[in-house]
């Protein structure tokens, strides 16, 4: 066998609620993964945004990609409310999602519970220690 470690992207192909998140992480779908994810209609993604206040529309172009199947995209932004920056709102609002920011706690009990009632819910969550 030759070669080494293979990296891939870190993605779970499936909506799945989050059981469990902290120490820097998240476990959902009997799997976990260190630092921040993004889940969206087409899965869940690892997410590379790691400070709130330095999100940019760059860093929500996957979920704008699905903005067909997305009504509300909550925001986790650590163990803080932060507000959006201005051009993020923007780019949201203009395909169409309307983003709630809350604590990555908050976000992902919100998430669990719009997920089970089966509405067209993302969350960008960023991780906590």
């Amino acid at each position: 066998m030759g070669g080494g470690i293979i990296i891939r992207e870190a993605h779970f192909p499936g909506r799945a609620p989050i059981d469990a998140y902290g120490n820097g992480g998240f476990r959902f779908a009997d799997m976990s993964h260190r630092g921040s994810i993004l889940c969206l209609p087409s899965g869940i993604h690892g997410w590379e945004p790691q400070d709130p206040a330095a999100f940019t529309a760059e860093d929500f172009t996957a979920a704008i990609a699905e903005a067909d199947g997305i009504d509300i995209l909550l925001v986790g932004c650590g163990t803080d409310l932060r507000p959006l920056p201005a051009g993020v709102r923007a780019a949201l609002g203009a395909a169409g999602i309307r983003a709630e920011p809350m604590s990555t706690g908050a976000a992902v009990r919100t998430y669990n519970v719009l997920l089970a009632e089966d509405r067209l819910v993302a969350a960008a969550l960023v991780a906590v220690e």
